[in-house]
């Protein structure tokens, strides 16, 4: 079913609009062991854990432009929140997600573990979605970037650098 170099980490099922169940795979990986939430991220936007800091720096300063989006839902004074989420090894959390929808544009599909909201659909603020990122939340444990299995992103193109072209 899966090649031999991808190592699953978890599965989950899950309904489909449709009534059919796709299987949604958690992709084990040594580098994602610490600070998941932002390599998760970067895993889905870059199919690679390693831009997780430039991840981190775009969701901050996606914070630090629009406090008048975000500053009413965290908890805590906004500038210390702020240098809060700029420190490395600090998770993020639904705010940092939604600045994140924002931010790169895309929408956000959280399966969680929580019984009553298994699944959260978050959705960029001011542009259409020009992508889909899927993620899971075992609650107050870690993230995950999961993928369907029919999207399992192959060795070769996990390791090749993306990289979002700029300008011009």
């Amino acid at each position: 079913m899966f090649s031999s170099f991808i190592e699953v980490d978890a599965v989950y099922p899950f309904l489909n609009l449709d009534c059919s169940y796709m299987a949604l795979l958690s992709l084990k990986s040594q580098e994602m062991a610490t600070v998941r939430y932002f390599r998760a991220l970067s895993d889905q936007l870059y199919n690679t854990p390693e831009h997780h800091k430039y991840v981190r720096r775009q969701v901050v300063n996606q914070l630090k432009s629009h406090p008048d989006m975000y500053e009413g839902y965290v908890p805590m004074e906004y500038g210390e929140y702020l240098k809060k989420m700029s420190k490395s090894g600090e998770w993020g959390d639904h705010v940092t997600l939604q600045a994140a929808a924002d931010s790169f544009g895309v929408k956000i599909i959280v399966i969680t573990s929580f019984k009553d909201t298994c699944y959260i659909e978050i959705l960029p603020n001011t542009k259409k979605p020009k992508g889909v990122i899927c993620l899971s939340f075992w609650a107050e444990v870690h993230y995950n970037s999961i993928y369907s299995q029919e999207d399992i992103p192959s060795r070769e193109s996990r390791r090749k650098k993306r990289w979002w072209n700029f300008g011009n």
